[in-house]
């Protein structure tokens, strides 16, 4: 199975992106280093969405992250899910934590992935990857 930021949201991104890098043309100085600004930046998140599809897969061996430095495999055998909830500012938030850490001398590899990350509910995500975990305890 595999994970990625919906396709949809990624095209929105990169429209936007250009919107705003052709709506430099039109203010003034100060204007367009602020709105050029958020332009790279929304660009850059457009790109960052298409350079790491899938963003998840999990499969018999483990499962793979990707992120723009290259990825991470994390073999089942070690492998920790959770779903973290928290709340700020009255709203509710869920991330998915994948954990490799065996004890607290071990540093392991920490992944945290939000639900744009994934383009799926982190915990739809976390059931799934029990299901398909062949040590689950």
């Amino acid at each position: 199975m595999q994970w990625s930021p919906r396709a949809g949201e990624t095209v929105a991104l990169a429209v936007l992106g250009v919107g705003l890098a052709l709506a430099v043309v039109v203010l003034d100085a100060a204007g367009r280093v602020l709105v050029g600004a958020g332009a790279l930046l929304v660009l850059g998140l457009a790109v960052r969405d298409l350079l790491t599809r899938p963003r998840l897969a999990a499969g018999p061996d483990g499962v793979d992250v990707r992120n723009v430095s290259g990825g991470h495999h994390l073999p089942w055998a070690r492998l920790q899910v959770r779903v973290r909830e928290t709340r700020r500012l009255g709203m509710r938030g869920r991330t998915l934590e994948l954990d490799t850490a065996s004890g607290p001398d071990d540093d392991g590899v920490l992944v945290v992935l939000g639900r744009r990350d994934l383009g799926a509910d982190p915990e739809a995500v976390a059931r799934a990857l029990r299901g398909m975990d062949p040590t689950a305890r």
